[in-house]
């Protein structure tokens, strides 16, 4: 089921407890959201129109029941290039949920950040099937056994898909632009500037920049505003409120927050908590 106005943009989303799984049911018209990065595994289908979007440096168009594939902190953003914009379905499948489900396939932990899909989209009418079958199942809350039998079905189609991406000479000898990453996610509520990033890292602040991009596909404060959304969401939908949540995460205040959030994820955090929570502001 879809809102009767397709003229219009909207977004839907609700949230399974037991699983921390995610299913979002989206419309869009020309721009959707800006290039953003999830802590989930995306796993997704296009049901109307042709939906655009970069990812891993590439443009990639997604048509009527093609797969989206996006692994966890995989920069995207989205656009539809037709007037009639795109439909689409999505489930947001946590980290954790996944390692513990491939690690009962014998797969290993296919859910860390090295873990990656052969190909962002697949033409699989199997996956396409049961991937529709698993976001009804969450999304219109049909019981535990619809959810955990579509969701196994839906985990053992995807192994195929997953690959573990090999470390890089490159990656391996990269310690300084590691260490500045480690250095942004442990003072992420702090006002960092690149001086103090250079010093932590032992290169000056121009190099770091460069080496930064290069190393994960955006710049330091790019990285940062990535990095503070996925975690506000996280506790948005654990109930905190909007104001707690820019100051625990560094955003200057609510505002601040508010205006990345709706570039990222189109809603606002009020939007989204009320959605995937069922609490009121």
């Amino acid at each position: 089921m879809q809102p009767d106005d397709d003229s219009a943009d909207w977004i839907r989303i609700r949230r399974d407890p037991d699983t921390g799984i995610e299913s979002v049911h989206a419309h869009f018209h020309g721009h959707a959201y800006d290039a953003h990065d999830h802590d989930e595994m995306l796993v997704g289908v296009t049901q109307q129109g042709i939906q655009r979007f970069n990812c891993h440096g590439s443009v990639h168009t997604s048509v009527r029941g093609r797969s989206i594939l996006i692994e966890p902190g995989a920069v995207h953003d989205g656009h539809a290039p037709e007037r009639n914009g795109f439909t689409y379905a999505m489930l947001y499948l946590p980290q954790t949920w996944v390692n513990g489900m491939t690690q009962r396939l014998g797969l290993g932990d296919a859910s860390s950040l090295q873990g990656a899909f052969r190909h962002t989209l697949a033409d699989d009418a199997m996956l396409s099937n049961m991937t529709m079958r698993a976001w009804q199942s969450i999304h219109f809350a049909e019981g535990r056994l619809a959810r955990d039998e579509s969701l196994d079905h839906l985990i053992s189609l995807l192994s195929s898909h997953l690959y573990k991406r090999p470390l890089s000479i490159k990656q391996d000898s990269n310690n300084e632009m590691a260490r500045v990453r480690d250095y942004l996610h442990a003072m992420m509520p702090d006002n960092i500037g690149l001086d103090e990033l250079a010093a932590h890292s032992g290169i000056d602040r121009f190099r770091l920049t460069r080496q930064f991009k290069r190393a994960f596909g955006q710049s330091p404060h790019a990285y940062l505003i990535r990095l503070r959304l996925r975690v506000a969401r996280a506790l948005l939908a654990s109930g905190k409120t909007a104001a707690e949540v820019a100051s625990e995460v560094g955003f200057a205040d609510q505002s601040h927050l508010t205006l990345w959030f709706r570039r990222a994820y189109r809603l606002t955090p009020a939007d989204y908590q009320r959605q995937c929570t069922n609490l009121t502001d």
